[in-house]
């Protein structure tokens, strides 16, 4: 399936580049919206599922949050979560001999992590007040 790459997708785009960070529909929204005014949450959701379909975007999903999109093909990494502001960013790197906690007999294929807590932003404003 050939998708067109119009100003909106194109848009879209911009701001997981410019992020880059796993995004919510809603920061897409935002973001996107200053390049392309009047742009609409339903035409933010379809872009982004084709993004995802075509492989551009990878769906990064955290225990009760609505799902975040982030740019794909990124190494192994895992998630912080801010718990002042919910934004998500990205941890590099992962922590060897995960595999070494699960019980004997038991085999590991994949894994995930998410840390929580306070991002410096959040951090500094906290300390502010």
């Amino acid at each position: 399936m050939i998708t067109r790459n119009t100003r909106q997708k194109s848009a879209i785009r911009d701001a997981f580049e410019e992020a880059g960070r796993p995004l919510s529909t809603g920061e897409v929204l935002d973001l996107a919206q200053n390049k392309v005014g009047g742009l609409g949450i339903a035409t933010v959701y379809r872009n982004v599922k084709s993004l995802v379909d075509e492989g551009w975007l990878a769906t990064v999903e955290l225990p009760g949050e609505p799902p975040r999109y982030e740019i794909s093909g990124k190494d192994h990494h895992h998630h912080f979560q801010c718990e002042s502001c919910g934004r998500v960013f990205e941890l590099h790197g992962c922590l060897p001999g995960l595999e070494k906690l699960a019980a004997s007999g038991f085999t590991v294929k994949r894994h995930e992590l998410v840390l929580y807590g306070g991002c410096p932003e959040c951090s500094v404003k906290r300390r502010a007040n």
